[in-house]
Parts: structure tokens; sequence; C-alpha cells
């Protein structure tokens, strides 16, 4: 499976999925106008990951803003993660947000409220 670079825009992250690294990562702010269309190649790739290999699987992310329809489909990605680790695989996110965002902090916290994965949520100080 090849790697998966999306460049971000003023409405979408950037998100760069490395195979070979068994990495995912997300950066910026994530409002697409469809983001079911927009996640659909990355849904595709974790899904191709957790199915053909059998290494570990590091998610990073560090969204500050998400709409709702962009926590549906988080949703979903945690749910293959988390489906991945009752399977017995090597999982983990570390959801990074900016010191001081309270409100990202707490989404991140809900999220993982519901995770059994190791899942680390981390203050990031610029």
């Amino acid at each position: 499976m090849n790697d998966l670079n999306i460049a971000a825009t003023s409405m979408t992250p950037a998100i760069v999925a490395t195979w070979d690294a068994g990495r995912l990562r997300f950066e910026g702010d994530s409002y697409p106008e469809n983001s079911f269309d927009f996640f659909r190649p990355v849904v595709g790739w974790l899904n191709a990951y957790l199915r053909e290999e059998t290494r570990p699987l590091l998610m990073e992310v560090r969204l500050a803003y998400l709409n709702t329809s962009s926590v549906r489909v988080m949703m979903d990605l945690l749910d293959l993660l988390e489906e991945a680790y009752g399977n017995g695989r090597g999982v983990s996110l570390t959801w990074f947000y900016e010191a001081g965002n309270e409100r990202a902090a707490e989404l991140a916290e809900e999220f993982k409220e519901d995770c059994t994965f190791p899942y680390v949520v981390t203050p990031v100080v610029n």
C-alpha cells in the first residue's frame, strides 16, 4: 500500500499516512463540506493497514477544531483502532492540543472515554 499525503486547506487538515512507519497523522482544522468524502481515502488506508500489516500503528492528532461531521468520522476511525486493539493489534493514539485551548482538550478527553487502547492527551506549549 502507498503512503497517503493530503495537503491542508483552510477547511481541511493535513493528513500524512506513512505505511512503513505505521503512522497516521492529522494536523489543522477539520470542517470540510462533506467529511465522509474527504476522509474516505484515510478510512481506506487505515482499513488496509490494519488488515495487511502486523506492525503497530500510531495515530497522532493535532486538530484544533472539528465540525460535527468530522467528529463522526473521527469516531469511526477510533472504532477501527478499538476493534484492532481488541483483536490483539498494537495501536496507540497521541492527541496533541495547544495549551490553553480547553475546548480542544475536552474534545480529546471525550474521545478517550470510549477507548481502551493506549491513548495520551498532551498539551503543546508554543
